[in-house]
């Protein structure tokens, strides 16, 4: 039963159905329905009467989630339909009633079940009456303790109020994990002292996992795990997942190597680092912290003299945040590290998701900019710049020689944008710390403009990347932490990487290599040439170079390239597109002209031929200047939807319909598309939502007809119509400016109001023509003035920031 309803347990909350679920029954169908022995919860009521308008609303909605568990809701008209004994009296529009077959169960007041939450919480209670052991003192839960010992583990609910949404979710748990875990319920304040609550009064909702199964002695209490997380239908199975996963895992890898679970289910990780002769103890201080740290954090035991660690021996502790990379430090005691995540990383964590009180904010604290207006708030935070080298005039021609890579970071102190950069600068500075050739260092342009200058730095903030004996690198990533960080590492890996053989060419592609850098990109590209004296090979590596850290790239320049191309409908020389194991390869005809050309071929098949948008890759893809086929999901599963937009690919990858690019945007990872949404048509449709966007020949926005089934043979003739003109655009994209939000304070006329011959007085002569330039300025509008900035140059490619 566990894995036939999961999908029901994670879905259920946010499902969205074309069409309603619940039933109108007649006398016949409901006197059939008596017989088939299934459970149904019914409501019988009058047709006509207003009163309960949101109650039924609220049942229509139960229906949905009811049927997931096999759970029929019917609405029976009493005034069409008068069924004895239930449509007459008081019970009439009062009661609904859960049968099982023609038993019934139980029977709810209509104030009791006031919403879906309310609805679906008590119907599965109900039916899970038997397997879900309700308590009241901690004697109770002792009894269900004693009993589950050796057996089965337990998990216990503290529902303060009955028919929440929490209540909901414990029970939609209990329906999906029942089979495997003993679930307990309990409502009072008693059990709460028993489980060490320091508030009893709390009314918040909470949850605990007994570790009964694995209890040696009867006599042993059953260890305890509190779920510490708002009790909703996600973090219940994320938290059953990690009670689950080994208290300790074990490994022979470098940390940002090794996939656990708990990654995937978006918790912390902890890498502690082993020595032989003292392995016993180690593996015992890491199942300690384990179990502090249950269900908050993974602890991961790495073998230190397994030659495929090659971490330096400077740390013996790590951790990785979800969807962060890996950062090191030395632990001196265990009671640090516990302090580090219990009272650090993860309260920081705790404090993003809380809102921030903005009410001592005026709208005149608000400045013009978003990024200036983040740095202006952080301005009392002292950045910590050991990590980073600060070069001087005399420092930087040696410092850019002396290791393999050298990142430097030009800036200004008083620029929003550097000061928002440098920080994400410096973290990836602390997690490439103690790696062998690389070092991050920083210039001050304010301070040292003669170097800025010889290094042509025209726009802030600006990322070069130099090595011995070769010209300087742009860095044209985000500029944040974990694109940075991406550029680094992969700017060590060879570009291109030879290979000599058929064998070499498997382990770039799928085996060891592929694996060793995996974490960094699924993609690799490699050239293929009949032998090194092809003409294309030098053109070839000098794009390879171009590209450098930002893609893996091999060159297999050999006889036996042939083989990989053979029965394909190209020659070499070619491109070979290996995006992971088990996806099959992409073949592409490499031109034979120059390096640019090459650049430019790569970085187009680089690109997903289905991809979900994210802020981070939305401006590599409009750059393609396609119309959008973007199909708008939510938190919802919408596999369906997803398969029927995928097998749009086939004809658009044989050229029907190339000048499209389908893709998806995930509304649950990217808050932003539902502005994005908004923007397209005036209004948030139901979802998922089908349009398509020509942002460059007008802006017009074409809506999938809603009523229609979204299926590819439909999705494809809706094209063809929007082709022919036979639909009309459901809106349009306005070509707007990007304004300051708040108004442009001009200082010079503050000034005149306050002293109106000062300014005057202190104004440099000018002459005739400088005169009435000045004069145009002053009268112009606050949008056609302009502040004093740097220049940016420009043949500089655009940087898209992440802050």
């Amino acid at each position: 039963m566990c894995i036939v309803y999961l999908v029901a347990f994670l879905f259920s909350l946010t499902s969205e159905q074309c069409s309603s679920k619940l039933i109108e029954d007649s006398s016949q169908s409901f006197t059939e329905r008596m017989n088939t022995g299934k459970t149904s919860f019914i409501y019988f009521g009058n047709h006509v009467d207003p009163t309960l308008k949101l109650f039924l609303e609220q049942l229509e909605m139960s229906a949905d989630a009811l049927q997931d568990y096999g759970i029929s809701v019917v609405k029976v008209n009493c005034s069409t339909d008068a069924i004895p004994n239930y449509c007459t009296g008081e019970k009439l529009m009062t009661k609904a009633f859960l049968f099982r077959g023609s038993e019934v169960l139980r029977s709810f007041e209509v104030d009791t079940v006031f919403d879906v939450n309310a609805i679906v919480s008590h119907v599965l209670f109900s039916v899970l009456f038997n397997e879900v052991r309700y308590v009241h003192t901690p004697a109770e839960l002792q009894h269900v303790e004693s009993t589950a010992k050796q057996n089965s583990d337990i998990v216990v609910g503290h529902i303060p109020v009955l028919g929440l949404p929490e209540h909901r979710a414990l029970m939609e748990a209990a329906f999906v994990y029942g089979t495997k875990y003993q679930f307990v319920q309990t409502t009072g304040t008693l059990v709460l002292k028993h489980m060490g609550v320091v508030d009893p009064s709390s009314s918040q909702a909470r949850l605990w996992f007994l570790h009964c199964k694995a209890v040696s002695r009867r006599s042993d209490p059953c260890p305890s795990s509190p779920m510490r997380k708002p009790l909703d239908t996600i973090n219940i199975h994320t938290f059953l997942q990690l009670m689950e996963a080994p208290l300790v895992t074990e490994a022979e890898l470098d940390p940002s190597e090794v996939d656990v679970v708990h990654m995937h289910l978006g918790v912390p990780v902890l890498y502690l680092f082993s020595q032989p002769q003292t392995h016993n103890l180690d593996l015992e201080s890491a199942q300690t912290l384990a179990l502090q740290l249950r269900g908050e954090v993974g602890v991961v035991l790495i073998h230190r003299d397994s030659p495929n660690v090659k971490t330096t021996s400077k740390y013996n502790a790590a951790y990785r945040l979800p969807r962060e990379d890996v950062k090191y430090f030395t632990l001196k005691s265990a009671e640090g590290v516990v302090k580090l995540f219990k009272e650090e990383l993860l309260h920081e964590r705790g404090l993003e998701d809380e809102e921030e009180d903005e009410e001592h904010w005026s709208d005149l604290d608000i400045l013009d900019d978003e990024v200036s207006e983040s740095v202006y708030r952080d301005r009392d935070l002292l950045l910590e710049l050991e990590s980073v080298i600060e070069l001087t005039s005399d420092t930087f021609p040696t410092t850019v020689t002396q290791n393999d890579i050298t990142v430097v970071l030009f800036y200004f102190k008083w620029d929003a944008v550097c000061m928002a950069f440098i920080q994400s600068y410096v973290e990836v500075a602390d997690a490439l710390e103690g790696m062998n050739g690389v070092k991050l260092a920083a210039v001050n342009c304010g301070e040292w403009t003669d170097v800025c200058s010889d290094q042509n730095i025209t726009s802030f903030p600006t990322v070069l990347i130099y090595r011995p004996m070769a010209a300087a690198r742009l860095y044209r990533g985000m500029l944040g932490t974990k694109s940075l960080h991406r550029f680094i590492l992969l700017s060590l890996v060879s570009s291109p990487y030879h290979l000599s053989s058929s064998a070499e060419v498997m382990s770039f592609l799928e085996g060891a290599f592929y694996r060793k850098h995996m974490f960094l990109t699924p993609v690799r590209m490699l050239g293929l040439f009949s032998s090194t004296h092809d003409m294309g090979v030098a053109s070839f590596e000098e794009a390879a170079r171009l590209l450098r850290g930002e893609t893996v790239i091999g060159l297999f320049a050999h006889k036996e390239a042939e083989q990989w191309v053979e029965g394909l409908s190209v020659n070499l020389p070619a491109l070979l597109v290996s995006r992971g194991p088990g996806v099959p390869y992409e073949v592409y005809t490499l031109p034979s002209s120059s390096p640019t050309d090459h650049v430019s071929l790569m970085q187009q098949v680089e690109l997903d031929r289905f991809p979900e948008l994210t802020v981070e890759n939305l401006p590599w893809y409009l750059d393609l200047g396609k119309p959008l086929l973007l199909l708008f999901i939510g938190k919802e599963d919408s596999t369906e939807s997803m398969k029927a937009l995928a097998e749009i690919k086939r004809p658009l990858s044989s050229g029907e319909l190339d000048s499209f690019l389908p893709c998806w945007i995930h509304l649950g990872r990217t808050p932003v598309g539902r502005s994005i949404l908004e923007k397209h048509l005036g209004f948030v449709p139901p979802l998922p939502v089908l349009v398509m966007s020509r942002l460059k020949t007008g802006g017009e926005v074409f809506l999938f007809p809603p009523e229609r089934p979204l299926m590819a043979k439909n999705i494809l003739q809706w094209i063809h119509d929007v082709e022919n003109g036979q639909e009309q655009p459901a809106g349009l994209i306005p070509d707007g400016k990007w304004d300051p939000p708040v108004p442009f304070f001009d200082f010079l006329e503050i000034m005149d109001q306050e002293a109106p011959t000062y300014a005057a007085q202190r104004a440099p002569k000018m002459k005739t023509g400088d005169r009435e330039d000045h004069r145009e300025r002053k009268h112009a509008t606050p949008n056609q003035r302009q502040t004093p900035h740097p220049s940016p140059n420009p043949q500089a490619p655009r940087q898209h920031s992440e802050l």
